[in-house]
């Protein structure tokens, strides 16, 4: 297979990114990506930092407060990245060795998110 045929990250990722400030209650994550019907923000921290719908669900489990927990209190922080240019089946390769759902695409700066459905309704 041709490598200029296969599908790229920047082919598939979600843009424009939807962002997040560490203070903003959970509540405000939730709603955002309510609105959104997305799964995933990047928080923005400067530091590679992004909290789910996953995290929000795992707080409230534990019956902290939506209103009181902050995206500070359970971001996922360190998350690894993909470039724009990245084959997709090297970003679901990426996805199950890391055990993630959401990787954030970085080109300098962070210019949108692939999803492991971008993932499953390419490679379907």
């Amino acid at each position: 297979m041709d490598l200029n045929d296969r599908t790229r990250v920047s082919d598939v990722m979600s843009t424009p990114l939807e962002t997040i400030g560490v203070s903003e209650p959970l509540r405000e994550a939730a709603r955002r990506m309510s609105d959104g019907d997305i799964s995933a923000l990047v928080v923005t921290t400067g530091g590679g930092c992004i909290v789910t719908q996953s995290d929000i669900v795992s707080a409230v489990a534990e019956g902290k407060n939506p209103e009181e927990t902050t995206v500070r209190d359970v971001m996922t922080e360190n998350v690894e990245t993909v470039t724009p240019d990245l084959m997709m089946e090297e970003v679901a390769a990426m996805m199950t060795m890391y055990g993630v759902k959401h990787l954030p695409v970085v080109n300098d700066d962070y210019v949108g998110m692939v999803s492991s459905t971008d993932v499953a309704e390419h490679l379907s």
